[in-house]
């Protein structure tokens, strides 16, 4: 029986986790208004990232300092390298009032999404 529930446990944080890496699943339109955002450390940019991301470091505080300077109105999508980051830097940008942003999760799964090259 403890077994079972361990699997059932397992399955359930694997299903949440899953759920909290974005939404790159499903496809997305980038156009001309569309701003992405690498929210990794320069080193991890420097190894490739998608074609024209600008290199936001979450962890650096360089998203934080951009924030204010950012367009309102513009179409945000974030990444980074699991997709913890840049659920993170979601929450942050909305939490400055910014409302068209999605979290595309993980570099290969910001690339699916998106269909952009990833790029050095």
């Amino acid at each position: 029986m403890h077994r079972i529930i361990s699997a059932a446990g397992a399955t359930l944080v694997a299903t949440t986790l899953v759920g909290c890496a974005g939404t790159a699943a499903e496809p997305v339109t980038v156009t001309d208004h569309t701003i992405i955002v690498d929210v990794r450390t320069a080193d991890e940019y420097a190894q490739g990232h998608l074609e024209g991301a600008t290199l936001l470091d979450l962890s650096g505080g360089q998203l934080a300092d951009a924030i204010p300077t950012l367009d309102p109105d513009a179409e945000y999508l974030v990444y980074c390298r699991s997709g913890n980051r840049s659920a993170q830097a979601v929450e942050l940008m909305h939490d400055a009032g910014l409302t068209d942003v999605t979290d595309l999760g993980s570099l290969s799964e910001a690339a699916e999404a998106t269909q952009l090259p990833t790029t050095r």
